[in-house]
């Protein structure tokens, strides 16, 4: 790829310009301010040099949001962009005592997700801190053995299937190797396995549910759907996330009922209904979706409005939920 001319890099730089004033402004519909993230993500990733840090610097600038559902979002993407540029935003959001503890949650997962061993020491230190939330320490200890096995030379040595996702997991597969649905199902649900081992299982068993019609795809999600049960709410949100990649109508009971479950934690309730917001095609899913606009829950409120738009995307032919720039050079 040749590099983009002067005009170029400018007018790319209009384009996260104008993103950035879309997901910054509150006065902007959120489903607007998802797509403009998710389009300077795309940027930040794509792009190199100045360009993907300005897009990074867009991202970051919307912590000063009050929605947590947003600023939840924006760590998480920031830990998909791939680039260091990103960690002391995330640092600042994971020591901000005063933020809300999903927010922080997803600043440590994405420090684990850019895999930079310089954030050991931070993560380290909220995952042994006195009186710290668990949903904060249990994060931080799954991104503490992520970063460690991403330099690790058992990293070198495993043989994992290339998956269907592109995105950067909290945790790798376990290795393909004589691994069964059921092996995965019981590793999965073995409380005295370190969370990092058990979240192995779990994006095992999402890739043997992809694509929806393998033999193992239907008994993976069945497996899956059993991690509701875990007594730990940032596990049963991976488990809704993972839901939310596959988009496999086998999933739909289980993340109705997670939704439907008033005493469920807030942030296992909002990825339940972004995981439905995937199967928006599929029948009566906007109907349940509606039922939860009212719901006591702010984050998941938002999420169901989110979800609706993400629903409507999915009955329509647009090619892509975003609102990517067409910017030679950088799409």
């Amino acid at each position: 790829m040749t590099a983009p001319t002067e005009n170029e890099v400018a007018s790319s730089g209009a384009a996260i310009a104008t993103l950035r004033e879309s997901l910054c402004s509150e006065k902007t519909p959120l489903p607007v301010r998802f797509r403009a993230l998710f389009s300077l993500k795309h940027l930040a990733r794509q792009s190199s040099g100045d360009e993907s840090v300005a897009a990074i610097e867009a991202i970051a600038a919307a912590f000063v949001s009050p929605s947590a559902l947003l600023k939840h979002e924006l760590a998480y993407c920031l830990g998909q962009t791939g680039n260091d540029a990103a960690v002391p935003h995330l640092t600042a959001v994971l020591e901000d005592l005063k933020e809300d503890p999903m927010c922080r949650h997803e600043a440590a997962e994405a420090l684990g997700a850019l895999g930079d061993a310089q954030s050991l020491g931070v993560l380290q230190q909220f995952r042994d801190r006195e009186g710290e939330d668990v949903v904060v320490t249990e994060t931080c200890e799954i991104a503490i053995d992520r970063i460690e096995w991403e330099n690790s030379e058992q990293r070198k040595e495993e043989k994992l299937r290339q998956s269907d996702f592109a995105s950067v997991d909290p945790a790798p597969p376990m290795p393909e190797e004589n691994k069964s649905v059921e092996e995965l199902e019981k590793a999965l649900m073995d409380t005295s396995l370190a969370l990092f081992k058990r979240y192995r299982a779990m994006f095992a068993l999402r890739d043997l549910a992809s694509p929806p019609d393998l033999p193992t795809a239907v008994p993976a999600v069945q497996a899956l759907a059993k991690g509701f049960a875990d007594p730990s709410a940032l596990f049963r949100h991976e488990i809704a996330f993972v839901f939310g990649q596959l988009s496999h109508p086998a999933s739909i009971p289980a993340l109705t009922a997670a939704l439907s479950n008033l005493e469920e934690a807030s942030m296992v309730r909002h990825e339940a209904a972004e995981a439905l917001g995937s199967l928006g095609d599929e029948e009566g899913v906007e109907e349940t979706l509606k039922r939860f606009l009212h719901d006591k829950e702010v984050v998941v409120r938002e999420s169901v409005i989110v979800a609706l738009d993400m629903a409507e995307y999915e009955k329509s032919d647009q090619t892509e939920y975003a609102l990517i720039p067409e910017v030679t050079g950088t799409v």
